[in-house]
């Protein structure tokens, strides 16, 4: 016989978050709905069959990467013997919720079809790493220096539209803000920092932004500086994304120029954090940031 799953519903084991999210909840609850197919030896074929679908949506259901109707989801139940009232009810309920639009959805004018899962994750995240080359992340930037980002990037938007991208960069910072927000962990590359984007005024200002920021309990900066040479992560920009509740495991963001990827193999992260942790170990110490961005700004 199969084992059998643990009982209690998706909310006996998976804490309240204060700001997963719909995104969160998807990943959520599709990892639940694996863990009752697993449990009780039912392919993804079987389970799409269920729901008059494909293994596919089965997959893309058990990732979170989309959302999902509540009949879908009680046929799954139902199929996989959970009969308890209070426990679909439950399961139910998270389906109703992961279906919620985030506050980032009336952007969706000017967002890419792949960033929004991205944000939801900065959301639930308990701590955020990232490393970039030629630009100060997104979660740093003034609005000035966003600006300027975003014409480099989007040369054919209008005004209205640039605006707009900046307004959403901007509501990206308020994770950095609140109560129970991620640590950002972020190394800046000595390149980002010197290149003159958008002139002097709006460099100062992000230099001293970054001054600033760096002051917070919850976020640690480090500099990649110029004498360290080459490194190991310096092809494009890494984030990883780690939470707290054990049912999330983590993930790398890779950034290109029209799309994105989402790492979540186990094997494929913990690559990219070892590279992550040798650039950390490379980089200046973060007891060393304010001096180095001290001395950058008496320089300008």
């Amino acid at each position: 016989m199969p084992a059998q799953p643990e009982r209690g519903g998706p909310f006996g084991r998976v804490p309240d978050h204060p700001r997963g999210g719909p995104t969160i909840l998807r990943i959520v609850l599709g990892t639940q709905l694996r863990r009752l197919r697993e449990a009780h030896g039912i392919t993804r074929e079987e389970a799409g069959e269920a729901i008059r679908g494909s293994h596919a949506k089965i997959s893309r259901l058990e990732l979170g990467r989309v959302g999902c109707k509540e009949r879908d989801i009680a046929d799954l139940l139902t199929l996989y013997e959970v009969w308890d009232p209070q426990e679909r009810e439950e399961y139910l309920q998270l389906a109703r919720q992961a279906g919620n639009p985030g506050w980032w959805q009336k952007y969706s004018d000017v967002m890419s079809p792949w960033f929004d899962r991205l944000i939801g994750m900065e959301e639930a995240a308990s701590v955020i790493r990232t490393y970039e080359v030629q630009f100060i992340p997104g979660l740093l930037q003034t609005k000035n220096y966003a600006r300027e980002v975003i014409r480099l990037g989007h040369p054919r938007d209008s005004e209205q539209q640039a605006e707009r991208r900046i307004d959403l960069r901007m509501r990206r910072q308020d994770i950095l803000h609140v109560q129970h927000g991620p640590r950002l962990w972020a190394v800046l590359d000595e390149a980002a920092l010197r290149r003159p984007l958008g002139g002097h005024a709006v460099m100062r200002e992000q230099i001293e932004h970054l001054i600033a920021v760096n002051r917070q309990s919850n976020v640690t900066l480090q500099i990649a500086p110029f004498s360290i040479g080459g490194l190991a992560a310096a092809g494009g920009p890494v984030t990883i994304l780690r939470f707290s509740e054990p049912d999330l495991p983590d993930i790398v963001y890779l950034e290109q120029l029209s799309s994105s990827l989402y790492l979540e193999k186990r094997e494929e992260v913990e690559g990219y954090m070892v590279v992550m942790d040798r650039l950390c170990a490379m980089a200046e110490p973060p007891g060393r940031t304010g001096l180095f961005l001290e001395n950058l700004l008496n320089e300008m």
